[in-house]
Order: C-alpha cells, then sequence, then structure tokens
C-alpha cells in the first residue's frame, strides 16, 4: 500500500518553478497530464502505477501548480522542461509517459533527449498533427482566450482554479493552448530513429483513428511481420488499442494501467546483465 501524502516540490527548469509530485518507490516513470489537466487528473491510474514504481507527477508550463512565464506554449520547449526536470531529480535516466499533450511533450522529449529516457508510453497523441480526426482539428482551431468562458464549469477549470497560483490567468492559458494546438507537424523520420523501446496506446474511439496508432507502431519496426512461436519477429516496441475507450477517459481506464506495466517492467539487455552479474557474484 503506498502513502497518500506524496513529496512534493519545485523544480527550477528554464525559468519555470516546476510543480512534481513523487509518489511510492522503484524505478521512476515521469507522468504527464494532457492539455488544461494537471497531476491530480488521472484518477486510480496514479496510484496503480505508483504500486511497484516512483511515479514523478509533474505539471507542464501553465498548467496545475506550475505558474506560466513569459514564453509561448510549445512542444519542443515542455519537452526541454521534462529533460531537465529529469537531471534536477538527479536520475541517469527515466522512464516518460504522457497523455494527449503530455504524450506529445514526452515524445518531443524522446526526440531531443533519447539519452535520458529508458522507455516510452505515449497515450492517445499523433506522430502528425493530421493523425487527428478532423473534428478534433476543427476543434483545435476555437481555442482562444474567448474560448474560457465555454470552458467555465468543466472539471479542467475546475481543477485549474483550484490550484492555479494565479486562477484569473486561465484565459492566458487558452490562447497560449490555441496557439501551439495550430502548429503543424510530422514527426515520422524522428520517431523511425528513436533508439528507446516505445509503447503507443490509444482508444478505439479515441480523437485519432487506431489505423493511425498502428501506422506509428509501424514506424517504430512493428506490425510488419509474424511474430513466431518463439516472439523472435517481435518488435521491441508495443501497441495497445484500448476497447470501449475514448480520449475523454482513458487517462484514468484501469485497463490503461494494466497495458502498460508489462511493457514498462520489461527487462533491457542492460537491465538483464546487470541482474546476472549480481547473481553470479552471491
Amino acid at each position: 500500500m503506498i502513502s497518500t501524502t506524496p513529496q512534493t516540490g519545485y523544480a527550477p527548469v528554464n525559468g519555470l518553478q516546476m510543480y512534481y509530485e513523487i509518489h511510492g518507490a522503484g524505478e521512476p516513470l515521469i507522468l504527464l497530464h494532457g492539455g488544461f489537466g494537471l497531476t491530480g487528473m488521472f484518477g486510480a491510474l496514479l496510484p496503480q502505477l505508483a504500486a511497484g514504481r516512483q511515479v514523478i507527477a509533474a505539471d507542464l508550463q501553465g498548467h496545475g501548480r506550475t505558474a506560466d512565464i513569459d514564453r509561448p506554449l510549445r512542444l519542443d520547449w515542455l519537452a526541454d522542461d521534462i529533460a531537465a526536470l529529469i537531471r534536477h531529480l538527479g536520475l541517469p535516466q527515466a522512464d516518460v509517459m504522457g497523455y494527449s499533450m503530455g504524450g506529445a511533450a514526452a515524445l518531443r522529449a524522446a526526440i531531443r533527449h533519447p539519452e535520458l529516457i529508458r522507455r516510452l508510453v505515449v497515450v492517445s497523441a499523433p506522430f502528425k498533427r493530421s493523425g487527428w480526426y478532423p473534428e478534433q482539428l476543427a476543434g483545435m482551431e476555437q481555442i482562444s482566450a474567448a474560448f474560457a468562458d465555454a470552458m467555465r464549469g468543466t472539471p479542467m477549470y475546475e481543477g485549474y482554479v483550484a490550484v492555479a497560483p494565479h486562477p484569473e490567468n486561465f484565459p492566458t492559458l487558452c490562447e497560449k493552448m490555441g496557439d501551439m494546438l495550430r502548429q503543424d507537424y510530422d514527426w515520422s523520420a524522428e520517431v523511425a530513429a528513436l533508439p528507446m523501446p516505445v509503447m503507443i496506446v490509444c482508444g478505439d474511439a479515441d480523437g485519432l483513428p487506431p489505423r493511425h496508432a498502428a501506422e506509428f507502431f509501424e514506424l517504430l519496426g512493428g506490425g510488419k511481420r509474424d511474430g513466431g512461436w518463439d516472439g523472435s519477429g517481435m518488435s521491441r516496441s508495443r501497441l495497445a488499442i484500448l476497447p470501449a475507450t475514448t480520449h475523454y477517459d482513458i487517462f484514468s481506464s484501469p485497463a490503461l494501467a494494466a497495458a502498460v506495466l508489462p511493457f514498462l517492467n520489461e527487462s533491457t539487455p542492460e537491465r538483464q546483465a546487470t541482474t546476472a552479474e549480481a547473481s553470479h557474484a552471491e
């Protein structure tokens, strides 16, 4: 049973005071929320992950308890913040798992700082902007400061104003989010070059179609051949499509923890070698 009171702190990274909280003990896992979210959005998922790991949940720029700074929201800068947090905590490497915007930021962190990330889990985030359904893209076009009034009364708004250092800045967050979400991207070549194992997870009724998740998996070397009776043809990366799951409930689904934990707990060759050496020494 893990403690219900996490260790909390603020990391000075790239001009931010990034809020984080640490749950559990074991292999470190950085956990990243979606747009307009915060560390508390994961519900039962976080304690499930922290039952056997050290989960470090962080609030990204302008979200939750992390105050905004005079800087646009950009996925590359969020990625650099994640890398700086890992270094600030003195971790040689960490697993990183992110949902939606947090998944995209985690992916960019893996691309820009591969030496810091052992394993990567991308939940409900495409590798190119056109991977979203057209209605998702149309919704992104509408997000601006004027959108803030329509958000009042929603769980995202209520969560923000409950903990934000400056709750009156919610319209500014909406403006910055809209600007970021309208930036085009296609990271196909960079995804194909990732050196670490990656798991792609989405719901079967997500904001991106399952075929995009399968294309993502193929870029990582998966889905190209029969795995073989002994598994020798399997990719080291993984793909999971969760049934009866949408973009709006996947982050708290019990099925998400059940899907990702076996992947996160798989032994890398380096870990297997260390274990073998320890056993031999005994």
